[in-house]
């Protein structure tokens, strides 16, 4: 056999063969052995997963001599070993991506019209067939309506939102999965021990946890690395070339989080970035062991694509760490940015410190009797830009004060016919106090959105009504913008983050009063130097 690359020497041959896709192999199946094959199929899904493979197996299937089209293709006889060989005239193959005019779809209409000149049926795959100009996929459509009984149309695509409806409306659709880790390694072990290459387990998961399930792509990495290494391939040889840091970095970075050991975690992210690696990569890896670690705390481990080595080493850390905790440290990581430097460690080393910190819930309460034992609470002040007012008569003394070193909010008890709901709202005053960071949270938040700088500049809170914060706006131009139901959306979710039970907010024009323009440096100036003010212009804020 002439050498041929990985990909395509174990290419599937038998509906069997087709790794991962067993809900479309057996419809397949049962269609042949019914004798009731669709005129057209769409096989859409990402790159990797099979899609022509199949589409040529079933060429295979329908004209196969000794299964008469009623099965799996025997792979021995004149048809199939052509259409393997890619030999068979009356299979066409199509690459829509090359071939996307209309001149070449109505050179098919052209000749679907002829019967076949060896086979039982002509069967078209036209790969990525969303390429298609719209003249052409509107000539393809025609095609697909009436098509003759000898001809069978399989359409493979990527992105099969870009085909016209119509189309689509007309062919049995299949959709191809990304194909999970255990899938892959199984047909690489499988190749490994056919082409007798030695490689580490360890190295055959590594390479499929970095295709996103596409076995093309896997058996690729594979090829690539016999060439580069010879016969024995090891988990070092791996991350050599993916350019990444052994696993064992990212779990031992996980670990140190779990336990809060600062210093530890700051070594390891600082030998990262000394080894030249990859940080970005380093912190992504980070955040999906952690996203693993959240599942599985969540009880929804089914969901993982993960070894059982993997997964019982993964559960085992989980006992010693909290959800929130966990939450906490997947936003964190998750917010990382290296924007500006794309070798410093700083924002992970940010991110770990952050990490350590207690995690304070945002609204605390405490009963009477648990206050009264502290003794921590004799009467409660209101902060605010002014001064501070003693509110005590509006804040109720079941209040227990979370942390000593930070301004809490302060809250105040709900009462309906005077009886207490139990519910607690955030004070104006506190949510006045804490607007910058509020807004500072929403920069980038909604694409091209600008919130942060319509809440800084254009308004300010003014009210709280139960869990609806009321933010009077100095232009109508600007409440009309952050009203929108999108940008509503965007603020109310990231309000209830920061405020706990503040859920809505509603707008209002509130114009800024006008100031008198005497206060500013220049003036201030110009009176030491013995000006004087004779006239003053009222000027809107």
């Amino acid at each position: 056999m002439e050498s041929q690359v990985f990909y395509r020497k174990w290419r599937p041959q038998t509906l069997s063969d087709v790794v991962g896709q067993e809900h479309i192999t057996q419809t397949l199946c049962n269609s042949l052995e019914s004798g009731k094959v669709a005129h057209a199929y769409v096989f859409c899904g990402p790159r990797g997963t099979g899609k022509t493979s199949t589409g040529r197996i079933l060429a295979k299937a329908l004209n196969c001599l000794q299964s008469d089209g009623k099965g799996e293709p025997c792979n021995s006889c004149d048809i199939c070993m052509a259409i393997t060989k890619g030999q068979l005239l009356d299979v066409i193959e199509i690459d829509a991506a090359s071939n996307r005019g209309i001149d070449e779809i109505r050179e098919i209409r052209e000749r679907v019209n002829y019967a076949p000149s060896v086979a039982r049926s002509k069967v078209y795959i036209i790969d990525e067939v969303h390429m298609l100009t719209d003249p052409a996929s509107n000539a393809l459509l025609k095609t697909l309506e009436e098509p003759p009984p000898h001809v069978v149309f399989v359409l493979a695509t990527t992105e099969p939102h870009k085909m016209l409806a119509t189309i689509l409306s007309r062919c049995q659709r299949f959709d191809f999965r990304r194909l999970s880790q255990v899938a892959i390694v199984s047909k690489l072990m499988y190749i490994c021990a056919k082409e007798s290459i030695d490689i580490e387990p360890a190295a055959v998961r590594l390479i499929a946890r970095n295709v996103f399930g596409s076995l093309r792509d896997a058996e690729n990495l594979l090829e690539q690395m016999v060439a580069y290494y010879g016969d024995h391939i090891n988990v070092g040889q791996v991350e050599e070339i993916l350019g990444i840091m052994s696993d064992s970095r990212v779990k031992e970075l996980v670990r140190y989080i779990v336990n809060k050991d600062v210093a530890a975690g700051l070594a390891t992210v600082n030998s990262v970035a000394r080894d030249g690696l990859d940080l970005k990569q380093f912190n992504q890896g980070v955040v999906e062991y952690l996203r693993g670690m959240l599942l599985i705390k969540s009880r929804a481990d089914e969901v993982l694509d993960l070894t059982q080595e993997d997964l019982d080493e993964m559960k085992d850390l989980v006992k010693d760490i909290t959800v929130d905790e966990i939450l906490k440290a997947v936003k964190l990581f998750g917010q990382v940015s290296f924007r500006f430097d794309d070798y410093s460690p700083l924002p992970m080393e940010l991110a770990l410190v952050e990490c350590s910190l207690p995690v304070v819930p945002q609204q605390t309460k405490a009963s009477v009797s648990e206050v009264g034992k502290k003794g921590s609470i004799q009467s409660t002040k209101a902060v605010s830009k002014s001064g501070v007012n003693d509110v005590s008569s509006s804040v109720k003394p079941d209040l227990a004060v979370a942390s000593s070193d930070a301004i809490k909010p302060l809250y105040k008890t709900e009462e309906t016919d005077g009886s207490k709901t139990g519910e607690v709202s955030a004070s104006c005053e506190y949510v006045q106090e804490h607007w910058d960071e509020f807004v500072q949270g929403l920069r980038g938040v909604g694409s091209g959105a600008n919130l942060d700088a319509f809440l800084r500049s254009a308004c300010e809170p003014v009210d709280v009504e139960g869990d609806t914060l009321v933010l009077g706006f100095y232009y109508s131009f600007h409440m009309e913008k952050i009203d929108s139901p999108q940008c509503r959306h965007l603020i109310e979710a990231k309000l209830e983050q920061k405020f706990g039970n503040l859920k809505k907010i509603r707008c209002i024009l509130k114009p800024k009063a006008k100031q008198r323009a005497v206060n500013g440096h220049l003036v201030r100036a110009a009176m030491e130097m013995g000006a004087k003010i004779t006239n003053v212009e009222d000027t809107d804020g």
